[in-house]
């Protein structure tokens, strides 16, 4: 057992992963969670989620699972009940819950005069201040609402996505939804339920993805055999077309980027309701007045509600941002774990990919615990790691796509070229046979690279 003691904030999946892989590995942990249990944003009752009821999941169950602990449920696209049952069984089946100190806030994290970090919380019996030897931040991305600033003033309701739980809330309302990614989608197929009228202003086109394709989940065909990023692009487009026709005749604009290029539209429903006439797609915006809206084309429209389908950005309020590298919209990390610094923070879920699922997630977590049983068990092999990350290129993580310049696609990454690299790194920590020289996995198994950023 590991003499070394660590924490992990947040217990949804990719906190669940964490503690799983530091468990297997023998480290000693504490866990930590605002909310009353286990499951992050996937329990709608947590009120920091951002969940609503409608939802489902948009990768299939077969992609997305943990492989040590498959659904039990038939459904290819499970919805959030089904999914916060399976992350409460986990946690019990591996002795995870109990782990966790729930209800319990973290406020700040700072350096110990050992080198720790200094943990600070409230919880329900009051502060916590506990030292530790390095912390896994696993608080989630999907968590603080992006709220753009428009010119004017709205005197309507004006909603983020994020407060959005049940279509009630938009009965007899005349419904204006800014932004068209997944859950913009989804909540405008709510929309033409239950609204008096329903449009979307969009800035840019999207491609839609259906969720079936040849009977079977989209994201389950060609599992395993990773085509080139120009073959995939070229070959997908043409599938799409022939499945889902061109969205710009359905008022869309065109995209001016490749497929795969941003995150696609796992929704094709939206694509029948335009086409029934249920709703419209409208400009970007261009200002608000009162309850008016008027969108850059010059046309307006009266609307009740606004609800804004913009995103989320990146927040880690408990640490300073140069402890993580920050560099723009989000932390500059090796792997999208491992500050440059290498201080005792390692970054769990930063990773946003089609497909990535949370078996990904858990490989990522499996790469930590490695490294943290390197520091106790063999320090000249964790050194050895860190003298790779910090001297040599970086794996290119982008599998050949040039993603958009987004927020968002700031830590996008290709789900096989980034699991490759996960896993090249975990064994030359392991010095599993055939990889003598620690660190080499991480230079032989990829053949692209970029630099280390300053």
């Amino acid at each position: 057992m590991s003499e070394l003691r660590y924490a992990i904030i947040g217990a949804g999946p990719s906190g669940l992963s964490a503690a799983r892989a530091l468990q297997k590995a023998g480290i000693e942990f504490d866990g930590y969670e605002a909310s009353r249990g286990v499951g992050g944003l996937w329990d709608i009752e947590n009120p920091r989620s951002t969940m609503y009821e409608s939802a489902h999941l948009i990768s299939s169950r077969t992609t997305t699972e943990f492989a040590e602990f498959p659904m039990d449920t038939d459904a290819d696209y499970p919805s959030h009940r089904t999914l916060i049952r399976y992350f409460r069984d986990f946690a019990d089946r591996f002795g995870l819950t109990e782990r966790f100190r729930f209800g319990t806030r973290v406020t700040s994290l700072s350096r110990s005069d050992d080198g720790g970090w200094m943990l600070r919380a409230d919880s329900p019996a009051g502060p916590v201040d506990e030292r530790y030897d390095g912390i896994v931040l696993a608080n989630g991305t999907l968590a603080e609402p992006n709220v753009p600033t428009f010119r004017g003033e709205f005197t309507g309701e004006l909603l983020h996505t994020s407060a959005y739980k049940a279509a009630s809330q938009l009965t007899g309302k005349r419904v204006l939804i800014i932004g068209a990614g997944n859950s913009g989608c989804d909540i405008a197929v709510d929309a033409v339920h239950h609204a008096a009228s329903v449009d979307m202003s969009v800035r840019r086109g999207y491609y839609f993805v259906p969720r079936y394709l040849f009977g079977k989940p989209s994201d389950t065909l060609n599992q395993g055999r990773p085509l080139p990023a120009r073959i995939k692009q070229f070959v997908d487009k043409r599938v799409l077309q022939a499945f889902t026709g061109d969205p710009v005749r359905f008022g869309f604009p065109k995209p001016n980027y490749r497929l795969y290029e941003s995150h696609p539209i796992v929704n094709t429903l939206i694509l029948n309701h335009l086409g029934q006439g249920d709703l419209r797609v409208r400009p970007d915006i261009d200002r608000f007045d009162g309850r008016t809206v008027y969108f850059r084309d010059g046309s307006s429209g009266e609307y009740d509600l606004v609800l804004l389908a913009t995103g989320y950005t990146l927040d880690y309020p408990f640490v300073d941002r140069d402890a993580l590298h920050w560099t723009g919209w989000s932390p500059k990390l090796f792997l999208n774990v491992f500050p440059p610094s290498f201080n005792g923070l390692y970054v769990m879920g930063m990773i946003e990919a089609s497909g990535i699922g949370w078996q990904g997630r858990y490989e990522q977590a499996e790469l930590i615990a490695e490294y943290l049983a390197a520091l106790e068990r063999d320090p000249a092999r964790a050194a050895e790691f860190r003298r790779r990350a910090t001297s040599e290129p970086w794996p290119d993580l982008t599998g050949g796509y040039k993603y958009l310049g987004l927020e968002r696609m700031s830590y996008y990454v290709n789900k096989d070229a980034y699991r490759r690299a996960v896993r090249a790194a975990t064994t030359a920590l392991r010095g599993d046979a055939g990889d003598a020289a620690p660190g080499r996995g991480i230079r032989s198994s990829l053949r692209r690279s970029k630099k280390v950023p300053a």
